[in-house]
């Protein structure tokens, strides 16, 4: 299947394609009103791009849904559910079929392939294990692949660290900002790496841009990978990185990718970046048709130079609601990111502050430097935060305040890390 001429693939596309819109239309009333409204006749879809006459799929259909009408099966056939967090809203609920779990760890295991996984390895998963659905995700397709897998879950950082180095863990798969809280950790415990066998990182479940892949790989003896996924298409397992690090290859005999403008959902050509869409192609117990990820790629068709044919989407470094607009101007965080992990001393941990004073935005950065500069004196510290504001008004085109921080000022998180701090509206008009 990673290796299909574009032909055959697009043939098996349509064909699951056509039975998963007649399948969501019978057995999911929201589908069938949503159908119904476009004038859509589920039975005449021709070819693959009659796919920008459906309708979309929104988290907020999902919610609505809530608890089980985003399910297309009869509860006996559902063996397992997963659900988001529900901390900006009311959960969305996915439910799995045998075969859906079946798949799901098919897809994982040609993830973790595609990252370097061999079933020689020794995997240690500090993603959550839960209703999240990193941690089992991840955890079924390394066993389908043939590796060893320890389940330890996310938290208790010392006690991650001393598996590392007592189970001869030689892969591990967590958040970005984990694995550099764990590299600081370790630093501080005297870690010696080269008595390990580290090898290979797989990351996901947040943005992380190329400089902070720089970090990780300096801080930890490993070659660091990205892998997409999240819970309304299927989990972790819809795209990986190969060796060559040039996209991240969507499995596409699954998933039916495509690239909208965000403000007009029209359909954008390839590598042209706007909101990332996905249509399931085999998904029983949850279907979504067109659903909107809110991440903000883009997709490349040419085949890759490891061989696949699998179309290749741009990593995602900001979501459509991650953008912040400060005093009329856009920004996403992962520009800041940028910024500041282009300077030397400057720490991957940070925190965008916003408050407004006067009826004026006001943004300030909070970035930890490390021991050694914030031991420097005080006029070599203050040269450092005037060039990182000049920089960051260049890339941003708007004026920011930076402090500079010690080590460990800002508080570390064993899940996805915090990273704007928006108290605009608790501060009212003023």
């Amino acid at each position: 299947m990673e290796l299909l001429p574009r032909e055959e693939l697009q043939k098996i596309q349509l064909n699951r394609l056509k039975k998963i819109l007649v399948r969501a239309y019978h057995n999911l009333p929201y589908y069938r009103k949503k159908l119904d409204e476009a004038g859509v006749d589920v039975y005449r879809l021709k070819t693959l791009e009659d796919l920008k006459h459906l309708p979309f799929t929104t988290k907020s259909d999902l919610r609505k849904s809530y608890p089980f009408g985003a399910i297309a099966e009869p509860m006996h056939n559902i063996v397992r559910i997963h659900s988001s967090s529900g901390t900006t809203g009311t959960a969305t609920v996915v439910g799995y079929t045998r075969k859906d779990i079946e798949t799901w760890a098919e897809l994982m295991a040609r993830t973790l392939c595609g990252c370097g996984v061999t079933e020689e390895d020794i995997i240690q998963v500090a993603f959550g294990y839960g209703l999240f659905t990193g941690g089992l995700g991840v955890h079924y397709g390394a066993e389908k692949l043939g590796a060893t897998v320890v389940p330890a879950s996310a938290g208790n950082t010392l006690r991650q660290i001393q598996i590392l180095k007592d189970f001869n863990i030689s892969v591990l798969c967590c958040t970005p900002s984990y694995a550099l809280y764990l590299a600081e950790v370790a630093r501080e415990n005297h870690i010696d790496w080269s008595q390990t066998r580290f090898r290979l990182g797989i990351f996901g479940a947040e943005p992380w841009s190329e400089e902070m892949r720089a970090e990780i790989q300096k801080k930890l003896p490993i070659q660091a990978f990205d892998i997409y996924g999240l819970s309304e298409v299927i989990g972790p397992g819809v795209a990986f990185e190969c060796e060559e690090h040039q996209g991240l290859h969507i499995s596409e005999d699954h998933f039916l990718p495509e690239i909208i403008d965000p403000e007009t959902g029209e359909t954008l050509p390839e590598g042209t970046e706007g909101e990332l869409v996905f249509t399931t192609l085999t998904k029983e117990g949850t279907p979504v048709i067109r659903y909107r990820t809110g991440d903000i790629s883009a997709l490349y068709y040419e085949p890759c130079r490891c061989g696949r044919t699998l179309v290749r989407m741009k990593r995602v470094a900001s979501r459509t609601d991650d953008m912040l607009i400060v005093r009329g101007v856009n920004v996403y965080p992962s520009q800041i990111e940028s910024v500041l992990l282009s300077f030397d001393g400057v720490e991957p941990h940070y925190q965008i502050v916003l408050t407004r004073e006067n009826y004026l935005d006001k943004m300030e950065i909070h970035v930890e430097v490390s021991p050694e500069v914030f031991s420097d004196e005080v006029k070599k510290l203050e040269q450092l935060r005037n060039a990182i504001q000049e920089k960051l008004k260049a890339e941003l085109n708007l004026s920011s305040e930076v402090k500079l921080l010690e080590p460990k000022s800002l508080q570390r998180t064993e899940g996805k890390a915090r990273r704007v701090l928006d108290l605009r509206k608790k501060e009212g008009s003023k």
